[in-house]
């Protein structure tokens, strides 16, 4: 009986280093999946980082561009300015000028229908009718002289106008650039957007309390607080974390010029607030806010920049479901998260 006890303990030891090897075999293939995807999604984001710098760089040429055009469009602008207060200038002088010479053809017309019968008077009149055309010829070569004044300012002037033309033409070709561009940051920020919810998706599991409706993601109340209270309970502080920190790890990923916040929106249910619940909360809007404010200051304990962080409540103003059943009231009893610009 011994001898046969001894032949079976032998038979199993194979088996059972059999078992262990092959063990260890599938930790090493597992191990190495684990370290090939580490390998490769490292290398994916540190592309997306440079191709975000690149764009980040484009976009503030494309916009230094736009200042100084606008400065020298703001340069044109006073010089037609200039130009048209001179030909107005000119314009006047040569009112003058022309009110002048009819003034004095006026009287160089008088003095020849006055001629006197004698002899000085017709000599003195002669003389005077000499200074009167050297005067007018002088008035002339002033008006010629201020004439191709008028038209060289014209000419500017029109140079000008020109110029400012072409200068909006290109302010309207950069202004497009800027809006593809912004439109390309937005596009950019929907991408972090989704990948934040698949990663915070991944991060939650398969919770069926937990859901995703639009670009919204949702909490039911009762998985982080208790019945008419505003205290985060410890389950729902571990849900909160993996938020936080899905949020973190993506926030570095959003253009630097993108104004973003994640908005933090309380609902309650239609239910009114029992005695009880009425002695440390005005309303269900009141409820909802404050639940609200404690996520944003918990987020903010574990790292999410305040400033990212936006609290408001609803109360039982926007419903989810419609309906009294307690299943309905409890999916309307929420906290959504919306990551988006302010």
């Amino acid at each position: 009986m011994a001898r046969r006890r001894t032949r079976s303990e032998a038979n199993i030891w194979p088996g059972f280093v059999d078992g262990l090897s092959t063990l260890l075999l599938v930790l090493m293939f597992v191990l190495s999946i684990f370290v090939v995807a580490q390998f490769y999604l490292g290398d994916r984001l540190q592309t997306v980082k440079d191709e975000l710098a690149s764009k980040d760089s484009e976009l503030a040429r494309l916009i230094a561009q736009i200042n100084t055009l606008n400065d020298q469009l703001g340069l044109a602008e006073r010089e037609r300015a200039r130009l048209q207060a001179q030909v107005l200038s000119l314009e006047a002088t040569i009112e003058e000028k022309d009110e002048e010479l009819t003034g004095l053809a006026a009287a160089l017309a008088a003095s020849q229908s006055a001629v006197a019968a004698s002899a000085e008077e017709l000599e003195a009149e002669k003389a005077l009718s000499e200074e009167q055309r050297s005067e007018i010829a002088t008035l002339n070569a002033q008006i010629a002289a201020l004439r191709r004044q008028l038209a060289s300012l014209q000419e500017a002037l029109e140079a000008a106008e020109a110029k400012d033309r072409e200068q909006q033409a290109q302010i309207e070709n950069l202004s497009q650039r800027l809006n593809a561009a912004l439109a390309r940051k937005v596009q950019e920020l929907q991408e972090v957007r989704s990948r934040f919810f698949e990663a915070l998706r991944e991060a939650l599991g398969d919770r069926t309390d937990i859901k995703v409706v639009g670009d919204r993601f949702i909490f039911e109340s009762d998985i982080l607080f208790g019945s008419c209270s505003a205290t985060l309970g410890e389950a729902g502080k571990l849900e909160l974390n993996k938020l936080a920190a899905a949020l973190i790890d993506i926030q570095g990923d959003i253009p630097g010029e993108v104004n973003w916040v994640l908005r933090v929106d309380g609902h309650a249910d239609a239910a009114p607030l029992g005695p009880s619940c009425r002695a440390i909360f005005d309303s269900n809007l009141d409820l909802s806010a404050q639940r609200a404010i404690s996520v944003v200051q918990y987020l903010e304990e574990r790292g999410v920049p305040g400033r990212r962080l936006l609290a408001t409540g609803s109360g039982s103003t926007t419903p989810l479901v419609s309906g009294y059943s307690a299943a309905t009231l409890a999916q309307n009893r929420r906290i959504e998260f919306k990551l988006t610009e302010r």
